[in-house]
């Protein structure tokens, strides 16, 4: 699918908007990108795509914005401003009729505020968070979640595609956040559940690897087992068997467990498992390995049987 006929702005080029950003250009887009951090903007202008010096530079001209931000505070001051700093946001600077796509995983109430702020200046807002990790970002095969208007989801629609390949109307703004955190919560509660499985396993001589593929065949087959093994050298070229770099952090998954209990809380949902998994990774976070992949919480069970 060709994009040439689209004009992007892209703010936000860490490890899953680079890889984003670049497949758009591989879709002929004409994308003109800003980030705080210059290396990542050099490495996507050798790909085709215009750097900025600013984002107020690179949306102008642009039909379509896309963000992807590490928490809502930023997120909010990108289109908003910031009274407290004194900055003045992009909802001064974007045209009518301009889409604004967030990627970013933030509270609900955040992408609520912006797309209602947005929409009163006619400029189109949906949040689209992700799944599918950074191998999913370069491999263009995430998943998006969207929330907003029918008419904007399905204006989005073309660009996404052209960066996963699953996509997803969740609901109105907001929505796309809600479901993004009860996934994420679900896949932490997972990665515990397996882990603790396995480490038992190995505790009473089995070989992670047949147990493993014990689980896959039987009721406890799950994400984890199938795509991305926990256990070092069970499976090929996931964290796991890379002394847990690269993947999803264990501090982002802390992020996502705090929303999903902040939202829980509103809610007056019942999340004791989520509760005890954002305990785990806490723990595991405080311990030294924030920066590792998430699946190292094996590790945390390994560890503490290693010191009875």
């Amino acid at each position: 699918m060709s994009l040439s006929n689209y004009s992007v702005a892209f703010i936000g080029l860490g490890n899953m908007g680079g890889p984003m950003a670049a497949n758009l250009l591989k879709a002929n887009a004409k994308v003109c990108v800003f980030d705080l951090v210059p290396q990542t903007v050099a490495e996507l202008k050798t790909q085709g795509a215009r750097a900025a010096a600013s984002a107020e530079e690179a949306v102008k001209g642009a039909d379509i914005v896309i963000s992807m931000l590490p928490a809502g505070k930023h997120v909010q001051g990108l289109y908003l401003g910031d009274s407290e700093r004194g900055t003045a946001g992009l909802i001064d600077v974007l045209e009518q009729n301009t889409l604004v796509i967030d990627s970013s995983t933030i509270d609900a109430a955040t992408s609520i505020l912006v797309g209602k702020t947005l929409a009163e200046k006619g400029i189109d807002f949906v949040d689209a968070p992700v799944s599918g990790g950074t191998a999913g970002a370069a491999a263009g095969t995430l998943t998006f979640i969207v929330g907003g208007d029918k008419s904007a989801y399905e204006k989005a629609h073309p660009l996404l595609s052209a960066m996963g390949k699953n996509i997803f109307h969740a609901g109105q703004n907001g929505a796309g956040q809600i479901a993004k955190i009860c996934n994420n919560m679900l896949l932490s509660v997972l990665m515990v559940g397996t882990s603790e499985a396995l480490q038992m396993a190995i505790d009473n001589g089995l070989d992670p690897k047949v147990m493993s593929d014990i689980m896959l065949q039987s009721s406890g087959r799950n994400w984890t087992l199938e795509l991305y093994n926990p256990c070092p050298d069970v499976m090929p070229n996931v964290p796991s068997s890379n002394d847990y770099q690269g993947g999803f952090m264990v501090d982002l998954m802390r992020k996502d467990l705090g929303l999903a209990l902040d939202t829980a809380l509103k809610s007056h949902s019942s999340t004791p498992m989520g509760a005890m998994a954002q305990n785990l990774y806490n723990m595991h976070s405080m311990q030294g390995s924030g920066l590792r992949d998430f699946s190292s919480i094996f590790e945390l069970f390994s560890a503490q049987h290693k010191k009875q």
